[in-house]
C-alpha cells in the first residue's frame, strides 16, 4: 500500500508538469509558461543568404612585405631586434663588417684621385688638339682614359651608396669597416634568421618585415563556383583555430587563371575589421554571399519537430490560469544556424506564436 501510494503521488506530480494535448490543441498553465521561460512573438523578416563556402588565409599585399638582404656579404656585428618588434621605415636593423668594405672604399678613393689628373690631361689635350699642336691620337687616348676612369668612378660611387656609405666622406679619407642595413618599410619583424657573428651572403634573408595595416584575405574558390563570384560581394569569415567571432570582408579581385593541380581560383578580399589583431598566415573559413533575400521567418527554437514534420504553436485563447495553443504545420524554406524561412505565412498572419521555451512541448510530443 505504501508503494502504491508513492507511485500515485509521483504520477500526480508528473501530470501537473506536462502540458495537456488534445489533437492539435495544447493547454499550458501560466505557471508552466513562466517556469519554462516561454515567450510569444510573431513572424519577422530575416535576410537569408545564398553563399559559397571557401577557405583561405590572412595575408598582406606584396608591397607590404619585405625581405631584408645585403648587396655584399659580411659578418653580423649588431642585431638588436627580435620577432614581434615594430620598426619604422629607415630604422637601423643590423650592422655588417667585412674587409671587402674597406677595399671598395680604397679603390674608390684611388679612382677619385686619379680622375682629377685624367680630367686635367683630357682638357689639356683637347686644347692642344683644337689649336692643332698635338695629334688626334694623343687627344683620343686622353679622352678614352678619362671616360673609362669616370665610368669606374661612377660605378664605385653607386656601389657605396647602395651600401649606405657616403662617398663624400670616403673622399675625405673617412673609411669604415662596417655598413648598416635599414628598414625599407614600416611594420613588424616576423623573421630573424641571424645572430651576432653570423656570416651572410647576398642570397641570404636576414630579416623579414610585414606591414599589417593592409590585411586581406587570399581565398581559394573551386572552378565550378568561380563564375558566381563578383567584385563587391560581401564575405563572412571566421578564424576557427582562434575565435568563434564572425568578421566581414569584401571581394576585391577575382583571379583569371585556374591552378591545374587543385582546380581552384584565387580570390582577393579586403577585410573590414582591419583593426583586429590578425596574424599573417592564419587560416580562415569563409562564406561568400552571392545572393540575399528577405523572407518571413521564425527562430529555430520556436519550431517543434515531429515525424520529420515541423510545427509551431499559435495562441488561440487564454484565461486567468491557462493558455490554449493550436499546433500548425509549417512549410519551410531556407535555413541558417538560428532562423528558418516560413513559406505558409497566411496560416500564421497576425497570430501570436510561441518563439521560445518549446523544450517542454517537444518532450511532451515524444
Amino acid at each position: 500500500m505504501v508503494l502504491i501510494a508513492c507511485g500515485n503521488s509521483e504520477k500526480k506530480e508528473s501530470t501537473i508538469l506536462e502540458p495537456k494535448t488534445n489533437n492539435n490543441q495544447i493547454t499550458v498553465t501560466k505557471a508552466q509558461f513562466e517556469g519554462e521561460k516561454m515567450a510569444l512573438g510573431t513572424l519577422t523578416e530575416f535576410n537569408f543568404n545564398e553563399t559559397i563556402k571557401v577557405n583561405g588565409m590572412i595575408d598582406v599585399p606584396p608591397r607590404n612585405k619585405s625581405s631584408v638582404t645585403t648587396f655584399i656579404g659580411g659578418y653580423i656585428t649588431k642585431t638588436p631586434l627580435l620577432i614581434g618588434d615594430t620598426v619604422k621605415k629607415g630604422q637601423l636593423l643590423v650592422t655588417l663588417e667585412n674587409t671587402a668594405f674597406v677595399e671598395i672604399q680604397q679603390n674608390y678613393l684611388e679612382v677619385a684621385e686619379q680622375l682629377n689628373y685624367l680630367k686635367s690631361e683630357f682638357n689639356r689635350q683637347k686644347t692642344l688638339f683644337d689649336e692643332k699642336i698635338t695629334s688626334e691620337k694623343n687627344y683620343l687616348k686622353a679622352e678614352s682614359a678619362y671616360k673609362s676612369n669616370l665610368a669606374h668612378y661612377n660605378g664605385l660611387r653607386k656601389k657605396l651608396q647602395m651600401m649606405h656609405l657616403n662617398p663624400n666622406n670616403v673622399e675625405q679619407g673617412k673609411i669604415s669597416s662596417t655598413i648598416n642595413l635599414y628598414a625599407p618599410i614600416s611594420g613588424n619583424i616576423t623573421k630573424v634568421n641571424v645572430s651576432n657573428g653570423t656570416y651572410v651572403s647576398p642570397s641570404d634573408v636576414i630579416l623579414e618585415i610585414v606591414d599589417i595595416d593592409h590585411i586581406h584575405l587570399e581565398l581559394s574558390v573551386f572552378e565550378k563556383d568561380i563564375l558566381k563570384i563578383k567584385k563587391g560581394q560581401k564575405i563572412l569569415f571566421k578564424i576557427p583555430e582562434a575565435s568563434n567571432k564572425t568578421y566581414e570582408a569584401e571581394v576585391h579581385l577575382v583571379g583569371t587563371t585556374i591552378d591545374e593541380q587543385t582546380r581552384r581560383v584565387k580570390v582577393h578580399a579586403h577585410v573590414d575589421n582591419d583593426k583586429e589583431n590578425f596574424i599573417v598566415g592564419m587560416f580562415v573559413d569563409a562564406d561568400i554571399i552571392i545572393d540575399s533575400k528577405k523572407a518571413p521567418s521564425l527562430p529555430k527554437e520556436a519550431i517543434i519537430e515531429s515525424d520529420n514534420n515541423f510545427f509551431v504553436l499559435t495562441l488561440k485563447e487564454e484565461n486567468a490560469t491557462e493558455f490554449y495553443f493550436e499546433k500548425i504545420k509549417l512549410v519551410t524554406g531556407k535555413q541558417t544556424e538560428t532562423y528558418i524561412e516560413i513559406v505558409n505565412t497566411e496560416a500564421l498572419k497576425e497570430k501570436q506564436i510561441v518563439v521560445k521555451g518549446t523544450t517542454l512541448l517537444n518532450n511532451s510530443e515524444e
